[in-house]
């Protein structure tokens, strides 16, 4: 599995001791093709039965609507999973996690919300 995706404007790092994704700088990229590495990542995680799965989106200072929909899809796969716990760590200071973020939790209703 990689476990770094990164290009000039952001990283996407796993952490596989903590089975944490983290997610840094801004991700505008345009489209399902190009967001595919990122997809495919987390997929693998949902496909490795992973229990608990930790987003840390406190450093990712952008994220367009192509990516939030991704998170979308993401969340909702691990809910039909029904045996997977999810964090999602996001950061008060970085105004679109304050609004988006809420709505992943929507999604799936056990999520764990943590804006910090």
């Amino acid at each position: 599995m990689q476990t770094t995706i990164q290009a000039e404007d952001y990283e996407v790092q796993y952490l596989p001791e903590t089975n944490e994704v983290v997610f840094q700088g801004s991700l505008r990229l345009s489209g399902a093709e190009e967001y595919q590495p990122i997809v495919d990542l987390l997929e693998s995680l949902i496909s490795d039965q992973s229990v608990h799965i930790c987003l840390d989106l406190r450093k990712l200072e952008f994220l367009n609507s192509s990516g939030i929909n991704i998170l979308s899809k993401f969340v909702i796969n691990a809910r039909k999973r029904n045996t997977i716990e999810v964090t999602v760590r996001g950061a008060k200071t970085i105004p679109w996690q304050s609004k988006s973020l809420k709505n992943l939790q929507r999604l799936m209703p056990n999520l764990k919300l943590e804006i910090e």
